[in-house]
């Protein structure tokens, strides 16, 4: 049997994936599309608010603080509200999201949301501050608002999004650590499956942005081999290098890993160096990740149309939200590529859970980096995670049961 890409990544759940990959071939690389058509995809209007039938004038957006947590509000002069949860970066972001981002959007319809991520973009020359910097406060803004929204509506986020199509969403279990020995890794990674049950693991090889360094002698090709020894078969291996080598390199550790049948490849080289990760998706069979630091819908098109990579990783914070991160997926629709995205603390696990609720081709396996058993039971129904599985929260907007509770301690910050 033939595998092209797309059925190769959906395959990979629950089969023996070392038996299916070298039927991966790059001739399913080839465009068959071209730029304006990816164009003419990104531009379609995603948000769905059309039920709404009066303005929703934003009236305040505040940054607050409740414990380790920092949270966005918006209420409108209705007296709607809605909120967000950052990830750490707002600690000192802050000041950026305060005088730049919420300014712009008082007095506004949150109804035409599409339509002020540009304006905001160019009100005050922010698209000089052109990256995580900018994009993330816009993300935080955006979820908040497009919680208020779903409120109103009586809508999930996905379903304000295009449409609700799954409301289960399998993972893989992220380690996140460079300090271990490959036997602590394996071990480690052991006790992440067995205590969640998931089909798919993550670890990091390389040193991180470290021109060919290994994170300490040998680590990287040790555990390779032994992740597959340990796991089994069945256990789908994702690998990331965080942007660790250059081609020569990267080739060289990509084949380490189709020798294992693992899932797939992220960010091997600089996120930056485009050509050089073409390069290595080129030159391998394993499918290869990025877009985790990208802020460009040009750059993901390029990345799209010229193959740079297989799968596309829009950060949902990082690159300014679920509109934007739905519009690189529809460019990658046109390709016949997936959006697996990245997630960056927080509740980005609960964005990503929407997300993926609404997109068609989300690959095998969503980014998880546990967070169910705290943030659970601010959801109602509370969320749950069985057998490497993530529920979706239903409620309307992004399905938090109670603001007024979440909030009480809450101190702005300011």
């Amino acid at each position: 049997m033939s595998l092209n890409r797309r059925s190769f990544l959906g395959s990979a759940a629950g089969a023996g994936t070392l038996a299916l990959l070298p039927e991966f071939r790059a001739s399913a690389r080839e465009s068959r599309f071209t730029t304006e058509q990816l164009e003419q995809a990104a531009a379609k209007r995603v948000l769905n608010v059309e039920s709404i039938k009066t303005p929703v004038i934003i009236e305040s957006i505040e940054l607050l603080q409740s414990g380790r947590d920092y949270v966005v509000h918006v209420r409108s002069k209705d007296g709607a509200e809605g909120i967000s949860v950052t990830n750490s970066r707002a600690a000192y972001l802050y000041p950026i999201l305060n005088r730049l981002v919420i300014p712009y959007f008082i007095g506004k319809d949150a109804r035409d949301l599409e339509s002020h991520l540009f304006e905001v973009y160019r009100y005050r020359s922010n698209y000089k501050l052109q990256g995580l910097a900018l994009w993330c406060p816009l993300s935080w803004v955006e979820f908040a608002l497009l919680d208020m929204l779903g409120r109103i509506a009586g809508k999930s986020l996905g379903d304000l999004l295009g449409g609700v199509i799954r409301r289960k969403v399998a993972y893989y279990i992220a380690s996140g650590r460079r300090d271990s020995t490959p036997e602590e890794e394996v071990d480690y990674l052991s006790r992440l499956v067995e205590e969640t049950g998931a089909k798919a693991v993550k670890f990091r090889v390389g040193g991180r942005m470290s021109r060919n360094a290994d994170a300490m002698p040998g680590r990287t090709e040790n555990l390779i081999p032994l992740s597959r020894k340990r796991l089994g078969d069945t256990i789908a291996i994702h690998a990331d290098s965080n942007s660790s080598y250059d081609p020569p390199k990267a080739i060289e550790v990509g084949k380490m890993l189709e020798d294992i049948g693992a899932v797939y490849f992220e960010e091997p080289c600089p996120f930056d160096h485009l050509e050089d990760t073409k390069r290595v998706t080129d030159a391998l069979t394993i499918p290869v990740a990025g877009g985790e630091q990208e802020f460009s819908q040009r750059r993901f098109r390029w990345m799209i149309h010229n193959r740079g990579v297989d799968i596309v990783q829009p950060d949902l914070q990082y690159y300014g939200g679920l509109i934007r991160s739905a519009r690189v997926a529809n460019m990658a629709q046109v390709a016949g590529m997936p959006t697996t995205v990245h997630i960056s603390g927080g509740l980005g696990f609960v964005y990503m859970l929407h997300f993926a609720s609404r997109t068609p081709d989300i690959g095998a396996y969503q980014e998880y980096k546990r967070g169910v058993e705290r943030y659970s039971q601010w959801f109602d129904p509370p969320l749950e995670s069985k057998d490497g599985m993530l529920s979706v929260p239903t409620g309307p907007g992004v399905g938090i049961a109670n603001i007024p509770e979440l909030l009480k301690d809450a101190e702005r910050v300011t």
